[in-house]
């Protein structure tokens, strides 16, 4: 993020809820909690019993893209399917990947290429059908068929499930029988085989992921195009079931406690309101009114100096980044000194200290800090800074870039937010770039998330601003984002070296985690330093206000934002 000298009237929040998704697993990949209130269960006691009615209100700042668990790519959709959905495995409290629809913790064979998964006998559909291996083989299949179309399939899968490369590399003219040699067998009811090309060292975090949650194969067919439309076209085998939601426009959705989930008799909620509310303060003054228990992340300083102290404010550091995306297509950001001057115009501490004061972190990395560690040591060790702002650097690579384009102008358009805070956030970024960067004219197109991600699929943008949470505990989930021709470059980057390192780090060093390690770093320096194809802004410190008589809230690290099946209404 960046910082400017406009007034603190104009202080933004951090985009909320508005990146890709992400999960993984182990203590230390959980964050870092800057405040005494990290929102963890405390027990009920009998001086805090539970309240008669245990029904909780909640304000998100998006809407709901999809809740096709195999169509999903952004937290919104992952989180409410972590709620009302589960696969094998999910994370608990306290960051631990667990069973959930699997009895136990998978079994392996010798070179840990092979695992097999019993799954639990007493897990049920909504509708009364028994959950089985087939129905995690069939989303699977499904999410791997060219014909889907789903994002996150090919890319979660690729070089990792057994045959996904072969069926992906035949796309629409996949067969049946293609599909069927994916890397997923249904050994029986309830005993699953999944086979790797290789062994995955974060296997167990990765398989937690809402892609690889079970589809009902008869249903999701019996529904045809309607199927995940809405509420009442859905079938839910998690701790919740949506009772309301009228499809991705709708700013209002209704979580009920699935009284079929195998585990019910643990989860005390009864009910769950959810409503979009894009404007911070609204949120705020909601949350004070006791209209709302739980708010969206909030980013303005002038709102989370309001409770300073409270002990309805959590706060704690996230491995979430944010950056711009320059899209390549586009000649003028074919230019590598245009494309660094960019990068080197922006002061991103400034930002985080003086404009979003609200403890996030400038950041001129990609793979988040206290995230991913080796031998007890950070990812972030080792490596230096990249492309920390230098205004007279950046207009001289400015005025060669132009020189090399033969124009004395430039004018792009930056994509970014609707919401009040983004539009402020975006404002603050043109202002950075036009005054550092003369002859520059940028046009900022605000529009909603579900837009968002589908301008930066189709490529139609210049600048746009983005950001990724993990999907598990490696630094691989930000890496191989970048690969040339990646579901998620979509900014027409290609750098051989980069794809060497990184394929490299999937493959032949995958057992060897230093050289493993030291791949990926030299990956992420040619990727922002030598390549400038990213411009880092922030990593996200979190913000939000929790009633004090909600306990039991769980926030992740990766995957899903938040797990509500563990929360109780105290008096």
């Amino acid at each position: 993020m960046k910082k400017s000298k406009l007034s603190l009237l104009l202080v933004l929040s951090l985009v909320l809820s508005m990146f890709l998704a992400a999960c993984s697993g182990g203590d230390k990949n959980q964050g870092t909690d800057t405040s005494k209130n990290d929102g963890k269960d405390k027990p009920v006691t009998e001086e805090s019993k539970l309240a008669d009615k245990q029904e909780l209100n909640v304000f998100e700042s998006a809407e709901i893209p999809t809740m096709d668990s195999v169509l999903g790519t952004d937290v919104m959709s992952f989180t409410t399917l972590n709620a009302v959905n589960e696969g094998m495995y999910r994370l608990d409290q306290d960051q631990k990947v667990v069973p959930a629809g699997a009895e136990a913790m998978p079994e392996y064979n010798a070179d840990k290429t092979e695992l097999t998964v019993k799954l639990r006998k007493d897990a049920k559909w909504s509708n009364g059908d028994p959950v089985t291996a087939h129905d995690y083989v069939y989303a699977w299949q499904r999410a791997i068929d060219p014909k889907t179309a789903s994002e996150y399939g090919p890319y979660f899968m690729e070089g990792k499930v057994k045959n996904a490369d072969a069926i992906i590399a035949k796309k629409d003219k996949a067969t049946a029988e293609d599909i069927q040699s994916l890397g997923i067998k249904a050994e029986d009811d309830y005993t699953l085989k999944i086979t790797l090309e290789r062994p995955i060292p974060y296997i167990e975090s990765f398989i937690t992921f809402q892609l690889f949650y079970p589809q009902n194969q008869k249903y999701v067919e019996a529904q045809g195009k309607d199927y995940a439309k809405d509420a009442a076209h859905i079938l839910y085998n998690g701790p919740f079931k949506m009772t309301k939601w009228d499809g991705p426009t709708a700013t209002e959705w209704v979580l009920e406690k699935n009284e079929s989930y195998h585990s019910a008799k643990d989860v005390t909620l009864t009910k769950i309101n959810f409503n979009v509310s894009k404007d911070p303060q609204a949120s705020a003054n909601a949350f004070t009114a006791g209209e709302v228990d739980i708010t969206p992340k909030l980013g303005q300083a002038a709102i989370i100096q309001q409770f300073e102290g409270s002990k309805d404010l959590i706060r704690y550091q996230e491995p979430s980044l944010f950056w711009i995306k320059m899209n390549e297509k586009n000649k003028a950001l074919k230019n590598i000194n245009i494309r660094k001057a960019i990068a080197l115009s922006i002061d991103k501490q400034a930002l985080v200290d003086d404009v979003l004061a609200n403890g996030s972190i400038a950041a001129n990395f990609l793979v988040p800090k206290e995230f991913a560690f080796l031998d007890g040591k950070d990812f972030r060790e080792g490596t230096k800074p990249y492309l920390e702002m230098n205004k007279d650097e950046a207009k001289k690579l400015w005025e060669k870039g132009l020189s090399e384009l033969g124009v004395k102008e430039l004018a792009l358009n930056y994509v970014g937010g609707d919401t009040e805070t983004s539009k402020v956030s975006d404002s603050f970024i043109k202002n950075q770039l036009e005054t550092n960067l003369p002859g520059l004219k940028l046009t900022i197109q605000p529009v909603p998330f579900k837009i968002r991600i589908d301008r930066e699929q189709k490529m139609d943008y210049d600048l746009l601003f983005t950001g990724w949470g993990p999907d598990y505990a490696d630094p691989m989930t930000f890496m191989d984002l970048m690969l040339t021709g990646g579901d998620h470059n979509k900014m027409d980057y290609s750098s051989a070296e980069y794809d060497k390192l990184v394929r490299a780090a999937q493959t032949d060093l995958a057992a060897k985690d230093q050289e493993r390690w030291k791949a990926l770093q030299d990956a992420e320096k040619i990727l922002i330093e030598d390549d400038a194809a990213i411009v880092p802004v922030y990593q996200r410190t979190v913000n939000l206000l929790i009633n004090q008589k909600v306990q039991g809230f769980a926030h992740h690290a990766f995957g899903p934002d938040y797990s509500y099946q563990w929360i109780k209404i105290l008096k």
